[in-house]
């Protein structure tokens, strides 16, 4: 089974999108199996996050913002790659330092997540922007 959704993001942050892939699980009655995710854009990441305290996401999004500032930054002036504006190049090494794939396992039609856990995409850029994550379910035979 196959299918993509689509996040629109408001910018730089996290959006969980958790509550869609269940349902999409639940509709196609998944049994057991793997469910593998794949963000379609080189400026984005996924990750599996707490999902209970907002304040981890606003931590996670302020350390990746010290570890990668935007590119008119000083200490990014070795940046080549600014044409897309100051946030596109930085957005490229935070998806090259994070994942943009994941694989979850599932049973009994319901992901193996733990109990604080979400799935997110991880916005790099800064302006909103309309995202497309892959998915893939491999039921056990």
């Amino acid at each position: 089974m196959q299918t993509t959704f689509s996040i629109r993001t408001r910018g730089q942050g996290l959006y969980e999108f958790t509550r869609q892939v269940a349902g999409w699980l639940g509709e196609e009655d998944a049994g057991d199996g793997l469910l593998t995710l794949f963000v379609r854009h080189t400026s984005c990441s996924l990750l599996v996050q707490e999902n209970a305290d907002p304040d981890v996401q606003v931590d996670l999004k302020a350390f990746f913002e010290r570890l990668v500032p935007p590119a008119d930054h000083p200490s990014m002036s070795y940046l080549v790659h600014t044409f897309e504006g100051p946030d596109d190049m930085p957005a490229h090494i935070k998806a090259a330092l994070m994942p943009v794939s994941l694989s979850i396992p599932v049973s009994g039609g319901r992901m193996a997540l733990g109990t604080w856990q979400g799935i997110y995409l991880f916005e790099h850029r800064t302006h909103p922007h309309q995202r497309q994550v892959a998915a893939h379910f491999l039921a056990d035979r």
